[in-house]
């Protein structure tokens, strides 16, 4: 058997996936080939490492709110089957609502999708050298969160309001988000015509707290919001981060008869929290 053979071959031996006889070819051939079983351990190692990479802990206020956003979107869904006609629809399969229902993001997320598999490709079989496998995890690492990017922005697009859902979703999942999907995140809490993908978005814009300029769209966009829950979240997403250059939107919210009177009592609530935080 030769060595790019075997080189095909890793990525199911590591994973089981080889019957007894090419497993038996395979173990056989790196018993007497030094480089290709250096190769294997290499690989093994970084698969390893890349197991114990932590896993991101979403915020505790961000269970509440998707529990209140998938019980109002089911509520939605509901409504919208009791209006639909009688006739049976042809049922399509869960992985379809994943889909972009726009050709042209689906030209994006094919193309996403092939991105990723070639670069899962050369770094499953291109041969490498031993060394630096941590170089090589944090490369991989680069590669996934810029995927991440594109897909959040993809979808933040979308005319469906589920399809949004998911892109904040995308969004909240990236570590380090750039200036494009912090925009993309606002602009959903400023414009979206969906109330539910505006609470997910504030959540979302919540590791983009150190920005003085995201707390002030956030503060700016309080009066202009029609929705009294939106404005509450983005009163506790404040007071929470302390922002005491919101103080005056606070005020005018906490005192102006024309918002809603839990908006009014939340808003003085959060004045009330940053005089204690002094």
């Amino acid at each position: 058997m030769s060595c790019d053979r075997i080189r095909e071959q890793i990525a199911d031996y590591l994973a089981g996936r080889l019957e007894d006889a090419a497993r038996g070819k395979f173990e056989a051939h790196t018993e007497s080939c030094a480089a290709c079983r250096a190769e294997i351990e290499e690989l093994s190692d970084v698969w390893k490492q890349m197991d114990d990479l932590p896993a991101p802990e979403p915020d505790p206020a961000m269970r509440r709110r998707f529990l209140e956003v998938l019980e109002a979107y089911q509520a939605g869904m509901a409504a919208g089957r009791s209006e639909r006609p009688s006739a049976a629809a042809p049922k399509r399969s869960w992985s379809w609502t994943l889909w972009p229902a726009r050709p042209a993001w689906q030209a994006v997320v094919a193309a996403t999708l092939v991105i990723a598999g070639l670069v899962g490709g050369r770094y499953a079989f291109a041969p490498r050298p031993v060394a630096e496998p941590q170089n090589e995890v944090a490369q991989l690492r680069g590669q996934v969160e810029s995927l991440r990017q594109l897909v959040a922005l993809s979808l933040l697009q979308e005319q469906s309001p589920s399809s949004r859902l998911r892109g904040v979703n995308y969004a909240y999942q990236v570590a380090q988000p750039d200036d494009q999907v912090e925009q993309a995140l606002l602009r959903a809490v400023n414009h979206d015509s969906n109330v539910n993908v505006r609470l997910s978005a504030v959540d979302a814009l919540q590791k983009f707290a150190g920005s003085p300029d995201v707390r002030r769209a956030l503060a700016d966009a309080i009066p202009v919001q029609d929705s009294p829950l939106v404005q509450v979240a983005i009163i506790d997403l404040l007071a929470q981060l302390n922002d005491r250059d919101a103080a005056p939107v606070l005020r005018k919210a906490a005192e102006d008869a024309r918002f809603n009177a839990a908006v009014r009592q939340r808003a003085a609530w959060a004045l009330k929290q940053m005089e204690v935080a002094k």
